[in-house]
């Protein structure tokens, strides 16, 4: 059961405070102050997530109490709905001008009240959820190249690098942003292989490459235990990335157009930015001689429209590549 949400009431007449609380104490937690000092502490004490603000309050005016709110809060979560008499357009305006996201003249209507409360907060809701996919996104990004060699900046380099590609073959905005999403994921299944093995110095034996060639399907594995969309295209790249057009990759040994194109479209960027960047074992490549390799994959490791894609936009990969170049492993995920 989720925990009531909780908000922060001020105003200096008991009878709105009461009035208020008859609304709203049936669906959330309620937290109440009389004055901006007390406001203040309350957000301290309490983190609500939303204030119902009067403009007219004895030390301080509302407004300037709201730009205090906004400094103090570091997340830039906390709702403000100005809840005031003052009903004219002037005072209305520098309500949003000073922070806040709506504003409800008094006397009040209990069922405006609630809705407007209700609305703003389930964007709260949406927002700390789409945080928390970020931070899982982080943590299994890292997870999966824990014990290997590859820098931090890989995997949100290369996610870029996808998410250009995706453009380009046609993909629209919001699903190529949730495949740079899901990118830095297509190698979770590495937490499954053996440090020895990811952080061997000279080539994988035989038995070895039995061994590492799991970590697509423990990758699957991990990531389709959720339902969530960007995990589900997450689970089919860790799977599928590293099948080649022409059917002689793994796990899967599957050719063409059975691979699913955001793996044909993560294979690319992966060995672009492998390539490209320096290595404990390589230097990285000049320019010509990548574009001389990934055309001459055409057909064979990758999907030949990806490829003529890639020429199309490599002007847009340079500038990625660009925005990273001064990049360490810092571990930090773009925003």
């Amino acid at each position: 059961m989720l925990s009531l949400q909780t908000i922060l009431i001020v105003d200096d007449e008991p009878t709105n405070l009461a009035i208020m609380r008859e609304i709203l104490h049936d669906s959330y937690r309620l937290v109440f102050a009389r004055n901006g000092s007390e406001a203040l502490a309350a957000m301290a004490k309490h983190l609500p997530a939303m204030v119902l603000l009067d403009v007219g309050l004895p030390d301080i005016s509302g407004y300037d109490l709201c730009r205090q709110i906004r400094q103090l809060d570091d997340s830039n979560q906390v709702k403000v709905i100005f809840i005031t008499a003052y009903n004219d357009i002037a005072h209305e305006a520098a309500g949003f001008d000073a922070g806040g996201v709506d504003y409800i003249a008094k006397p009040v209507s209990p069922q405006i009240v609630r809705a407007r409360v209700g609305a703003h907060l389930s964007l709260v809701r949406a927002t700390a959820l789409e945080q928390s996919y970020h931070d899982a996104i982080l943590m299994l990004g890292h997870a999966g190249h824990y014990n290997d060699n590859d820098t931090g900046s890989h995997i949100w380099r290369m996610a870029a690098y996808a998410g250009t590609l995706a453009r380009g073959v046609g993909w629209s905005v919001e699903h190529s942003q949730r495949l740079e999403l899901a990118a830095p994921m297509h190698d979770t299944g590495k937490l499954g292989i053996a440090q020895a093995i990811l952080r061997k110095p000279g080539p994988l034996d035989e038995d070895e490459w039995v061994i590492m060639r799991t970590h697509p399907q423990i990758g699957y594995d991990i990531l389709s235990k959720s339902k969530a969309p960007v995990f589900q295209l997450a689970a089919e790249i860790a799977l599928r990335h590293h099948e080649k057009w022409d059917g002689s990759g793994y796990p899967g040994k599957l050719a063409g157009k059975d691979i699913p194109e955001s793996a044909r479209i993560i294979a690319l960027a992966d060995v672009f930015d492998a390539l490209s960047m320096r290595r404990p074992y390589k230097e990285p490549w000049p320019l010509d001689r990548i574009v001389a390799h990934i055309h001459a994959g055409a057909g064979m490791h990758f999907d030949p429209d990806v490829v003529a894609v890639f020429a199309d936009v490599l002007p847009q990969l340079m500038e990625v590549h660009a925005r990273w170049s001064d990049e360490t492993t810092t571990g930090t995920a773009p925003s």
